[in-house]
């Protein structure tokens, strides 16, 4: 196999989303951590009864599903409901990640790309990645993004990026930088040359992992791989 795994993160209204259009329209293998977050707390899911038992029906919308903002003023002020929360809906989310990386590799694609807002906030799971790309932006663009974007005061936009990790520490650690800063057809340029370089790579996604394979199993190795990548 020469498939291998490609960590993208970058910040809140640093322009993630159109990369990852980019790399879809390219027929890339994308794996959005937010959407399974997101499927996995459906009513068909485990999860979901688990978090009901725990949190309430009040966390309910009329059609059954979970008020995602009602569960989020819940956790955001509770920080031990957080990890309550993390601990049910984490093995889920893993389990689907990993499920989705074989069904790539199973398919034949060359390299699969995790897209994980939280990627860096982690110790392990970028060890795991042959690379990791940022895709950024200069504050004052990440700031005017985000008010326009969310109807959000300066004040009130300027603590929703305190609360990630800055961008530049996200640049510093990455492999490859995309640089969203100007407009979408340099930054769909940027897209295309990384494309060009992950398809030259000649790197082997198990070569990376047999060791963890052999000392950790299988289990244990998803565990490694999947786990703390979200909160």
């Amino acid at each position: 196999s020469t498939m291998f795994l490609v960590g993208l993160s970058g910040g809140i209204a640093s322009g993630k989303s159109t990369v990852v259009a980019v790399l879809r329209e390219l027929g890339c293998a994308v794996i959005d951590a937010d959407v399974i977050a997101r499927e996995v707390v459906q009513p068909h899911f485990q999860a979901y009864q688990q978090i009901v038992r725990y949190f309430g029906t009040e966390i309910l919308l009329e059609n059954g599903e979970i008020n995602r903002e009602a569960l989020g003023n819940i956790i955001f002020s509770h920080p031990e409901k957080r990890q309550l929360l993390n601990s049910i809906t984490h093995p889920e989310i893993q389990k689907e990640m990993l499920k989705q990386i074989l069904k790539y590799f199973v398919l034949g694609y060359r390299y699969v790309i995790l897209d994980i807002p939280l990627l860096f906030e982690t110790n392990r799971l970028p060890k795991f990645m042959k690379y990791t790309v940022v895709v950024y932006c200069d504050p004052r663009t990440q700031l005017s993004r985000l008010m326009k974007r969310n109807g959000l005061s300066q004040a009130e936009a300027e603590a929703r990026i305190a609360s990630q990790l800055p961008l530049d520490e996200k640049r510093r650690l990455a492999t490859h930088i995309i640089d969203n800063s100007g407009d979408r057809e340099s930054t769909r340029r940027q897209v295309l040359r990384l494309h060009a370089h992950l398809e030259d790579s000649l790197d082997f996604l198990w070569a990376r992992l047999a060791v963890g394979m052999v000392v950790a199993g299988l289990g244990g190795l998803a565990y490694l791989l999947l786990r703390h990548f979200i909160s």
